[in-house]
């Protein structure tokens, strides 16, 4: 009896630290993003940001999301791209259009380490709406329906939070369903 509580105790203590860093390390469209890798480091894995790793490095935007942080990237899926109209996402990627390209990434970034309980929160004390400032100078309003974050642009279009808090080593990505858009 006592060997199997041993043997059950083993197995338990030899799992926990998988069971931990699959708390910490979720999977964004079934690849691992790891908290010990940064934003760009983990957003090339992910097989459903093949667009958005695309306009990042067309946009000169590497360097910037590999450094130190912390930001927050509310990360547009290949399908929140493919919701544009047709021929969109291949004429920003051009050269000549690298400033509307920029203009529109980082909007999509928030400077520092948000989290969705940070968002909750904030969308309480705000009486149910929270605003915050991009990296672009532009704002993203949050809003709670039926517990999902809901975020609109300045355009009035709208996002939901798919996938929260993948954290990385210089920030957090939010997986969302939309591209947002500044004025």
């Amino acid at each position: 009896m006592k060997k199997s509580i041993l043997a059950l105790a083993a197995a338990a203590l030899a799992f926990a630290p998988l069971a931990a860093t699959a708390q910490h390390d979720p999977t964004v469209g079934g690849a691992p993003m790891y908290a010990n890798k940064n934003i760009i480091q983990n957003a090339v894995n992910s097989p459903i940001h093949k667009t958005l790793v695309a306009a990042v490095k067309a946009g000169g935007l590497v360097d910037t999301l590999s450094g130190a942080g912390p930001f927050t990237v509310f990360a547009p899926t290949d399908d929140a791209f493919a919701k544009l109209p047709a021929g969109t996402v291949d004429t920003l990627v051009k050269p000549e259009n690298k400033a509307t390209l920029d203009k529109i990434l980082t909007y999509h970034v928030v400077a520092g380490h948000i989290t969705t309980k940070d968002l909750k929160s904030w969308i309480k004390k705000g009486n149910g709406t929270y605003v915050a400032k991009t990296v672009e100078g532009g704002s993203l309003t949050f809003t709670l329906d039926m517990g999902k974050i809901k975020i609109t642009d300045e355009k009035g279009g709208s996002a939901w939070i798919t996938t929260a808090d993948v954290y990385q080593s210089n920030g957090v990505i939010q997986v969302i369903d939309s591209v947002l858009m500044p004025a």
